[in-house]
């Protein structure tokens, strides 16, 4: 994973480094590797991933086929 550091702003590139192993699922990684994992925790906590994976996957459906309202769109900020 690479960061450019542009005009020696260390905090910002920090902010995006940060920003990029969250999306990458990173932290939850670690602190799963952190200790051990009984078999059976694994197996439930999969289970509602997928779960939960189901449901976005049907939510999103249901919006494109206009079943659901679409999610209001984030203001786009400026290029720096």
């Amino acid at each position: 994973m690479q960061v450019l550091v542009r005009d020696n702003n260390v905090d910002q590139a920090l902010r995006v480094l940060k920003k990029k192993m969250q999306r990458e699922g990173l932290f939850r990684e670690m602190k799963a590797r952190s200790a051990f994992e009984k078999p059976s925790e694994k197996r439930v906590r999969e289970k509602a991933e997928a779960v939960r994976r189901l449901r976005k996957l049907a939510r999103k459906k249901m919006q494109r086929e206009g079943l659901l309202p679409m999610p209001k769109k984030a203001a786009i900020r400026p290029a720096r």
